[in-house]
């Protein structure tokens, strides 16, 4: 099954676009990361959404798979470190893990594509439209997808662009600094900490609320508090309980002092010959 595509480009150049799978013992390209941060960055991204019950088994949310195209008869292959797609048809074997992504074919294309900056000046602007086509370029026109983020995590600077009339257009932020992803119904922006003793510049993900979306480790430590909280008010309400019971206690001993005090004092009266009416 072929999916065709006839695109033409500022350049005025006509390119014949195809989606085809790849054969089933088609060997992929191995690219190893730029660095630790990058694969890091990629799984928070994915572990915040996860745990918010935001995945849907017809979603696709992947790093570092190849995301292919046939570009004028010629095989093109971009694995980006995260992207989104909103839905994708299911494996025709569901016990296989998936190989890589074919757009059009498969499912949609990529809501969002992300690319965190590397070493290689360059690399992620690159529209070169010659064969094998730069990053920018594969994205911007070949594929076509509407959300283009690069983030660089060494400085913490985060760019999205956005396609309009064909073209990426770069976005500002909003008041919070943050970028609205109209396509996944959440706001993307950078947070600065420590997780999986990584310290530095972070991607995260905020509800239209403004709420951080939270991972694991956060939820735990949330979790961690709450339940020291609660041993706290029970060890105060105990303490409280004591202190109620103490002053009852001070109450009952001394209406017996004067319980005891008025019958002396009755009976001294008596002894005097004198008896106090009831």
């Amino acid at each position: 099954m072929v999916a065709t595509l006839i695109s033409t480009v500022q350049q005025q150049s006509t390119m014949t676009i195809t989606w085809e799978s790849l054969p089933e013992d088609f060997i992929l390209e191995e690219e190893p990361v730029q660095n630790t941060a990058q694969p890091l960055i990629a799984g928070a991204l994915r572990e915040s959404l996860e745990l918010i019950g935001y995945i849907e088994p017809t979603m696709l949310i992947a790093s570092h798979l190849g995301i292919c195209a046939t570009m004028n008869g010629k095989l093109v292959i971009k694995a980006p470190d995260w992207f989104y797609v909103k839905t994708v048809l299911p494996l025709p074997d569901a016990t296989l893990d998936r190989r890589s992504y074919t757009p059009n074919l498969e499912g949609e294309i990529p809501q969002v594509v992300m690319e965190f900056l590397s070493e290689t000046d360059g690399k992620e602007y690159s529209a070169k439209p010659a064969f094998p086509p730069g990053k920018w370029f594969f994205y911007e026109q070949i594929l076509q997808v509407p959300t283009y983020v690069i983030f660089d995590s060494a400085d913490g600077v985060l760019e999205v662009h956005k396609r309009s009339q064909g073209q990426y257009e770069l976005q500002p932020t909003d008041e919070n600094n943050r970028y609205w992803i109209a396509d996944m119904g959440l706001f993307l922006g950078v947070w600065q900490g420590e997780k999986e003793g990584r310290k530095g510049y972070w991607l995260r993900w905020w509800d239209q609320a403004g709420n951080l979306l939270p991972w694991a480790v956060e939820l735990l430590e949330q979790e961690r508090q709450r339940t020291q909280q609660e041993r706290q008010r029970t060890q105060q309400e105990q303490q409280r309980a004591e202190q109620e019971w103490q002053r009852a206690e001070q109450e009952r001993q001394r209406a017996e002092q004067e319980r005891q005090r008025a019958e002396r004092m009755a009976e001294q009266l008596r002894s005097l010959g004198i008896f106090p009416s009831d």
